[in-house]
């Protein structure tokens, strides 16, 4: 069965106090600013774009996935300077995804994983719909497979 869903970037808002900070409070942070050298390279998971060669890249801690679980995960995350906190229609694919291999982790409404899938970025709407078809999935979070890091979530609309 079609399951409608929804992919949410990383509001722009959560990094406000990085866009505000100094070089030296960015190291107390652990976070620093970057020149994109390559692209595809460097995924903004607020535009949910790759940044462009010469882009300046916010690089940093973030905890995306806040839960008194197991499960509880944090890693780094690009946020390109100029990023627009990326809107997409129900069931809309950001190109980011097409072109990487993925982990979707599926989660229930008690932050357990239940399920998870390595795919490459061209078979992503089929494994949100597998994993949606599940009722007992909550929601899911997309990883860049081979660094590891966050990228995006999903939920059911």
């Amino acid at each position: 069965m079609k399951q409608n869903f929804l992919i949410s970037a990383i509001p722009k808002a959560v990094f406000k106090s990085y866009f505000q900070a100094s070089d030296s409070e960015l190291d107390r942070l652990n976070a620093q600013w970057l020149i994109a050298d390559t692209s595809p390279g460097y995924p903004c998971r607020v535009s949910l774009i790759d940044a462009q060669v010469g882009e300046r890249v916010l690089a940093c801690h973030f905890e995306h996935l806040r839960v008194s679980t197991v499960y509880r995960a944090s890693g780094p995350v690009f946020v390109r300077e100029k990023a627009v906190t990326a809107v997409l229609k129900v069931n809309q694919i950001p190109s980011i995804l097409y072109h990487r291999q993925l982990s979707l982790r599926a989660y229930n409404m008690s932050d357990m994983m239940i399920d998870a899938s390595l795919v490459m970025g061209t078979d992503v709407h089929t494994v949100i719909q597998t994993q949606l078809n599940n009722s007992a999935v909550e929601y899911i979070h997309i990883h860049n497979a081979a660094p590891g890091c966050f990228s995006c979530s999903v939920c059911r609309v």
